[in-house]
């Protein structure tokens, strides 16, 4: 994430775009190198008044002119707030300067259409162009103060989607519940690809508090009573592409840290006063990823750290703060996925920025290092590769092929697909990236990144430079095949076969045969081979075509090959060969459901939310996919095409029964108990969600969800969509008890040998 706004997740973000440009801070306003001045600093003055939606604002304004001809500059700002007055100091003196207001959508001329991009959230803001007289002091630079007025009312909207989580939709509200200004709020005057310094004086209502980047150096409470106000002064030392502005009625809490060199941080939490007690879990936490992620990556780069809450959902990073949504501070969001992830951004987003003339990289390695890494850090062995099987299953169920595009096209997520490129296989790539150059290479180059881009923008092509450099060797094949190129290679065995007498000292040769549909790729490819007596042999080869054939020697009779089974090489799952889980249900692109007709009304009733939900889905977010159709008889669903949802069990849908055939004689369902993979279970706060193959297409799936009572299903259906990625789940009132896949040799690219191999 950049400095304007990011998103997190595991929930998910919003980046908005730095400058790509050879000077940052500069506007093309002059000459035809695009560079006529460069935004130096703000001096803001804010009153926020809440109660109309309102902001009054000064700013103080120091360019610095790049060209003798520069006579002109302009800057955006929201379509909402009037300019009152600019003027430009001259001494002691302030003259008044003529300025002209252009429309959102146009831009001034002049300006290169990419430039005016630059903005960001171009429908929100006008242009502001300034006729200026050109400075003649030796440093060349002028100050300009401008006066501006309005009403920012955009009440965050919440969109509807069954499992993607999106933050709220807001340009910049003003509001009794809450205040939040973004770069994309244009809130302030500025121009293109700046990054300057900042000095914010806020004033807000008594019982309100206002934070922004930066550090806060002073606070009074001021006015007569019924009438009171506080100011509050923040300074930002460290340039920036855009401020974020956010007040509330808010509770402090911090603690100082101690970094093992440098200055203390001030380590804070800003939350509401019904979750003020958990201001201690959030800073403890905020302490355990800063100390982890300063030896991995460097000094931290900002005076303060901070968790504020949020009054709409919301996961977002800012230098020096994340902004959470009051529903998951209450969720204890502190996982190396959700607080871990933001803590990285100040290093990789909002410290670094990403180029995106060349795509975002940022989330990726964000990703690697947040939601991947801290485990590998931290946990188990089983924790880490469970973590990268998740991430080929997300590219396996959210693209297709004739959707998939390379990681260095992907710009901000907006769906489950950009997720998993820009997200998931980016994640990936830096995982093989640093399988391919080495540990002592790789964490080289990450604290390279950092100390020479910082306070500046990176590209993928830096990137490459900076590991090759410290890896000592040409990296332009892997960043040709895993950034610029699209897809993932779809491997199989082809054969494996053995020969030899497995005497005594003697040896038996394994001959394998790898294939790849399609294109070739260079892979390197761990092989397990499980021999006689249980000893596991691993040994690693080289492919590098899309037909290979390699031989090998083991001491005893193979009982099982397997190639990549720790996952580390990022490669194409077959829908076929997944687990069955409620993801592939979503994803079909024909999806039905048969909702629940039998029982009482009560019993059906947990479900009819469910039931209105997906019949109000007008097709997926793929092109192709089709709204839900519902069926009405278990015989109507299962001549139907695609995967196929039952609401309600035995006695209450009559397809229940049908939808259990196809998870073999390990499945039993009842009205008063289920039993799942060898264990039964009952009681009235149980519920099951269980995926099986459609017993006539196994390419595709059929979910059952019901409660053996109705509060046991109640609990679990607002937000089933969120469990999609087990074949099956276990509750017990709400909570999962268990869970497990059904999966099969061929997800784990296996192969088994039986007595009369050879």
């Amino acid at each position: 994430m950049d400095g304007r706004v990011a998103w997190l997740f595991a929930i998910l973000w919003l980046p908005l775009a730095a400058a790509a440009d050879t000077s940052p801070g500069s506007a093309s306003t002059g000459p035809s190198d695009g560079r006529a001045v460069e935004l130096l600093s703000h001096e803001l003055a804010v009153t926020l008044i809440p109660a109309r939606h309102q902001l009054l604002a000064t700013d103080r304004i120091t360019l610095k002119a790049l060209s003798p001809q520069f006579q002109q500059v302009s800057f955006f700002l929201n379509r909402a707030l009037r300019v009152t007055r600019i003027q430009q100091r001259r001494g002691a003196d302030l003259l008044p300067l003529a300025f002209t207001v252009q429309a959102p959508g146009t831009r001034p001329e002049g300006m290169a259409e990419r430039e005016a991009s630059l903005s960001g959230g171009e429908e929100q803001a006008q242009w502001v162009t300034v006729r200026v007289d050109a400075p003649t002091g030796s440093d060349r630079t002028l100050t300009m103060e401008w006066s501006y007025e309005g009403v920012l009312h955009d009440p965050p909207r919440e969109p509807r989607h069954l499992r993607f989580v999106t933050p709220s939709e807001t340009a910049g509200h003003i509001g009794s519940e809450g205040v939040y200004l973004s770069g994309e709020t244009h809130w302030y005057p500025d121009v293109p690809g700046a990054r300057p310094s900042y000095r914010v004086r806020v004033t807000t209502p008594e019982g309100w508090e206002a934070v922004t980047q930066g550090q806060q150096r002073h606070k009074q409470v001021s006015g007569t009573s019924g009438d009171r106000s506080v100011t509050a002064d923040w300074e930002v030392t460290v340039r920036t592409e855009a401020l974020t502005l956010v007040a509330n009625r808010f509770v402090k809490a911090s603690r100082e840290w101690h970094p093992p060199s440098g200055d203390k941080i001030e380590v804070a939490a800003y939350l509401f006063p019904d979750d003020a007690q958990l201001a201690d879990e959030y800073l403890e936490a905020s302490i355990q990823y800063l100390e982890a992620y300063t030896k991995l990556l460097g000094p931290y780069p900002f005076p303060k750290f901070a968790v504020v809450e949020n009054f709409f959902a919301s996961g977002l990073g800012m230098p020096s703060f994340t902004l959470l949504g009051s529903g998951v501070v209450k969720r204890h969001y502190v996982q190396p996925f959700a607080l871990g992830h933001e803590i990285v951004h100040s290093w990789l987003g909002n410290w670094v920025f990403n180029d995106p003339g060349t795509g975002n990289w940022v989330e990726g390695l964000t990703t690697y290092l947040a939601n991947y890494y801290y485990d590998e850090l931290t946990g188990t062995a089983e924790q880490a590769r469970e973590q990268r099987r998740m991430m080929l299953l997300g590219y396996a169920v959210y693209v297709r092929p004739d959707t998939d595009y390379p990681v260095g096209r992907f710009r901000r997520k907006s769906d489950q697909k950009d997720n998993a490129i820009g997200y998931q296989k980016a994640a990936m790539v830096f995982h093989m990236l640093r399988r391919e150059i080495g540990d002592e290479a790789f964490w080289a180059g990450v604290r390279k990144l950092v100390a020479d881009y910082g306070s500046s923008s990176a590209a993928w092509g830096d990137l490459e430079r900076v590991f090759a450099e410290t890896a000592r060797r040409d990296l332009r094949w892997f960043f040709a095949q895993w950034v610029e190129g699209a897809g993932a290679p779809s491997l199989s065995i082809a054969e494996a076969v053995t020969s030899g007498d497995g005497v005594p000292g003697g040896m038996i040769t394994l001959r394998v045969r790898l294939t790849l549909v399609g294109a070739a790729y260079r892979l390197r490819l761990p092989l397990a081979v499980k021999v006689e007596g249980g000893t596991v042999h691993a040994m690693m080869v080289a492919m590098d075509s899309a037909d290979q054939v390699f031989t090998l020697s083991v001491p005893a009779r193979p009982l099982s090959l397997q190639v990549d089974p720790d996952f580390e090489t990022f490669r194409r799952l077959a829908r076929e060969q997944l687990p069955p889980m409620l993801n592939l249900f979503v994803t079909d692109q024909e999806r039905s459901m048969v909702p629940p007709a039998g029982g009482t009304e009560a019993e059906r009733a947990p479900y009819q939310d469910l039931v209105a939900r997906l019949a109000s889905e007008k097709g997926g977010q793929e092109a192709g996919q089709k709204p839900v159709r519902a069926h009405a008889t278990d015989q109507d669903a299962a001549v139907a095409r695609g995967s196929v949802l039952i609401l309600g069990g035995p006695g209450v849908n009559r397809a229940a029964d049908w939808a259990a055939r196809g998870c073999g004689t390990g499945v039993s369902l009842g009205r008063d108990r289920f039993t799942v993979d060898g264990h039964t279970y009952e009681g009235p706060g149980m519920a099951l969600l269980l995926s099986c193959r459609h017993v006539d297409r196994p390419d595709r799936v059929v979910t059952i969800f019901y409660g053996l009572t109705p509060p046991a299903a109640a609990k679990v259906a607002r937000l089933l969509f969120f469990y999609g990625w087990q074949s099956y789940l276990v509750f017990r009132d709400g909570t999962v008890v268990a869970r497990g896949d059904f999966s099969s040799p061929s997800e784990r690219l296996e192969v088994l040998f039986g007595e009369g191999s050879g």
